[in-house]
């Protein structure tokens, strides 16, 4: 076990005298969650609406000053006319315009019915839809604030709950897809990339005539990678807490186990890739297309897989990342036990043992 040690240690010694490599471990993960956390979200945030305010009565100032208050909007300037109307989304200076028409207020206390035009800009068609609920919603809210008691003929009122994430926050989403994205892909990356350099500087045939079982050599080469990506997952961890604010509701220890099945089959798909390719720059192609791309589209935190044609939906089945978003998403946002995981757990586990039974077969003793 010495000998086994001293090439662990070597390892090491490899990674902190790397500033690429250190870069490519640390820096890469949290460029990512921050990113995803921050910039690459799916909420709406002060968009620039415009108030066309026909009537000028108190119910429409009271509406308009509920959409004010509302971090989802920033509410620009109130026109009128069908040219100003015009110009503001040309310009790009409103994403939704909100019209109030004549005798607005007189309508609805009279008449018990008014109307309301939301105008949106659907040159992009997410945005425009999920502006349209919200600005509905704040109207829907005051309506029930001003006859909260007051049943109409065949009104249906209906009560929203939203569970597990109830602010909508996109980073309850994107932070378990980062999360099987880093652990994966500088897994991989940075598995095939060691192995495949010491086939560049020729120093693999001594790694093999050592002393020391080759397995032995293979184990120690992807062992600091193992601890190293376990750092990483806490840094990962401690950031969504502290700074995207996205507690972890189950258990932290479970968390990290199903994340270092992972990353033991992440391990043992970069030890597969070194045994294909004799460059690190294949290595790297190929961990990062290989990776990047089914994780960014087959795990279901980007695009929803039930809305694919099914030939993809099967695909997606072999992808180790996407069994491992449906197990964060499990336990780090509902809260739920390894009783609500343990399918899972089985296909990636299963799928991990299988990884490593090819690696190992197939990996070479002898170069030549």
């Amino acid at each position: 076990m010495k000998q086994f040690y001293s090439f662990v240690r070597k390892e090491f010694y490899h990674v902190f005298r790397d500033s690429k490599t250190l870069l490519m471990l640390f820096g890469l993960p949290i460029a990512q969650i921050l990113l995803f956390g921050f910039a690459l979200t799916n909420e709406i945030k002060d968009s620039s609406i415009v108030v066309c305010d026909y009537a000028k009565d108190e119910t429409t100032f009271a509406i308009t000053e509920k959409l004010a208050a509302s971090s989802n909007f920033k509410l620009e300037r109130s026109i009128l006319g069908a040219e100003a109307i015009a110009s503001a989304f040309n310009t790009g200076r409103a994403k939704a315009v909100v019209v109030f028409p004549q005798n607005f207020e007189q309508s609805l206390l009279h008449e018990y019915h008014a109307q309301v035009q939301i105008i949106t800009d659907a040159s992009d068609p997410n945005t425009a839809n999920t502006l349209t609920n919200y600005i509905s919603s704040i109207i829907m809210d005051y309506q029930r604030s001003i006859s909260p008691t007051q049943k109409l003929p065949y009104q249906i009122s209906t009560e929203i709950r939203m569970i597990y994430n109830p602010e909508l926050k996109g980073v309850t989403n994107y932070v378990p897809g980062v999360m099987a994205l880093v652990l994966l892909l500088v897994c991989v990356l940075m598995t095939s990339v060691s192995i495949v350099k010491e086939k560049e500087m020729g120093t693999m045939e001594i790694l093999l005539v050592s002393p020391i079982n080759p397995i032995w050599v293979i184990i120690s080469k992807a062992l600091p990678y193992f601890a190293l990506s376990l750092l990483n997952l806490t840094i990962i961890l401690l950031l969504s807490v502290f700074m995207l604010d996205l507690p972890i509701a189950g258990s932290i220890f479970l968390l990290f186990a199903e994340s270092a099945l992972l990353i033991l089959a992440a391990l043992a798909l970069g030890l597969l890739i070194s045994n294909s390719t004799n460059s690190q720059q294949a290595a790297m192609l190929i961990s990062l297309m290989g990776m990047m791309i089914p994780t960014l589209l087959f795990t279901g935190f980007m695009f929803p897989i039930e809305n694919m044609p099914w030939p993809l939906q099967i695909i997606s089945n072999i992808v180790p990342s996407k069994w491992y978003y449906i197990i964060v998403k499990s336990v780090m946002i509902k809260g739920l036990g390894f009783e609500a995981i343990w399918k899972e757990t089985l296909i990636l586990l299963g799928m991990t043992f299988f990884l490593l039974f090819i690696s190992f077969k197939k990996f070479k003793i002898r170069l030549a």
